[in-house]
C-alpha cells in the first residue's frame, strides 16, 4: 500500500490528520528515473511528522499517511503542476517542485531526464489518484456523520528561508484565511501561544493543494495546513531528532486534541 489510513480510537471525532510528505520510499520504476541522493530524500521529506502526530488516533482523529517520497509524487500539488523539464507535455508556467520534483531544495537535479508521459501517468494512477480518492471519501464520510469536517494538513519546513532569515516556529496556512473559519484559525493560534511558539500566517506557505482544494468552510469543510519549523524537533544537519522532539510532539498532541474536541464552527 502506498498510504495508510488509521482510524481513531474510542469515540470518533470530525478531525482528519493528513500527512502527505513524511514518506521515504521510492519504488523501483521511479528509481530508474531518479538521481536524487538518499540524503535529499530524507532532507526534503517532512521527516518524523508522522511520529509527531502519533497520538492523533488516541484523540479520536483519523490519520491518512503517505508512505512514498515526494520524489515519486508530491501529493500536495495539482496533478497538472509540472513543467516540460519534468515530464513531456508540461506547462511553461509550472514549478520545478510540482507534482514530481525535478530538483532538490539545494538545487541539484533529481531526475535523469524529463519523464515520459507514460511514467507520469503511471505515478498519478498508482499514487496520486488513489490517495486523493481516499482523502475525499474520508472527508465526505466525516461530513455526513458530523455535519462538518476538520482537516489538519500536517507538514514541516526548513527553519531558515532562502535568504537565511529565521522563520516562525509555526506557519498556519489557510489561503488568506479562506480555507477555515475564523474560530478554527484562532484555536490554532491559541495552542501556539500556550506552548510559547511564534506563528505567522501564510508566510511563506499559504497552504498547498489539499488546503486549497478541500478547504470549503461554506460547505462544512475546514482545512488548515500547519508547518512546523524543523529546529523545534530535529537537527537539520544530521537529520536526527533533537532534545525538543518530545515538547513538539506534545504540541501536536494538544493541537489535535483541541481540534478534535472543537464544536461545530
Amino acid at each position: 500500500m502506498t498510504f495508510r489510513i488509521e482510524r481513531g480510537q474510542g469515540e470518533a471525532t470530525p478531525l482528519i490528520v493528513e500527512i502527505p510528505h513524511a514518506g521515504l520510499r521510492v519504488d523501483a520504476e521511479s528509481l530508474a528515473f531518479c538521481i536524487a541522493p538518499g540524503r535529499a530524500i530524507g532532507q526534503d521529506a517532512d521527516l518524523y511528522v508522522d511520529e509527531l502526530y502519533q497520538d492523533a488516533t488516541a484523540h479520536g482523529a483519523t490519520r491518512i499517511v503517505a508512505e512514498m517520497s515526494r520524489y515519486v509524487c508530491d501529493l500536495n500539488r495539482h496533478e497538472a503542476d509540472y513543467d516540460a523539464d519534468t515530464a513531456v507535455g508540461g506547462r511553461s508556467d509550472a514549478s520545478a517542485f510540482g507534482v514530481v520534483w525535478r530538483r532538490t531544495t539545494e538545487g541539484y537535479p533529481a531526475l535523469r531526464a524529463p519523464l515520459p508521459k507514460s511514467e507520469l501517468e503511471r505515478r498519478l494512477s498508482r499514487f496520486y489518484h488513489p490517495y486523493h480518492k481516499a482523502l475525499r471519501e474520508l472527508i465526505d464520510e466525516t461530513r455526513r456523520r458530523f455535519g462538518y469536517a476538520l482537516v489538519l494538513c500536517a507538514h514541516s519546513m526548513p527553519s531558515l528561508g532562502r535568504g537565511g532569515e529565521a522563520r516562525a516556529d509555526v506557519v498556519p496556512g489557510t489561503r488568506g484565511r479562506t480555507s477555515a473559519s475564523p474560530a478554527v484559525i484562532a484555536l490554532v493560534e491559541r495552542v501556539c501561544e500556550n506552548f510559547g511558539y511564534t506563528w505567522v500566517h501564510d508566510q511563506p506557505y499559504r497552504g498547498g493543494f489539499s488546503t486549497e482544494h478541500y478547504g470549503r468552510p461554506a460547505e462544512g469543510v475546514h482545512a488548515v495546513q500547519v508547518e512546523l519549523a524543523r529546529r523545534l524537533y530535529m537537527d537539520e544537519g544530521t537529520l536526527a531528532k533533537n532534545s525538543g522532539f518530545e515538547d513538539c510532539r506534545r504540541f501536536c498532541s494538544e493541537l489535535v486534541h483541541s481540534l478534535a474536541a472543537f464544536p461545530r464552527p
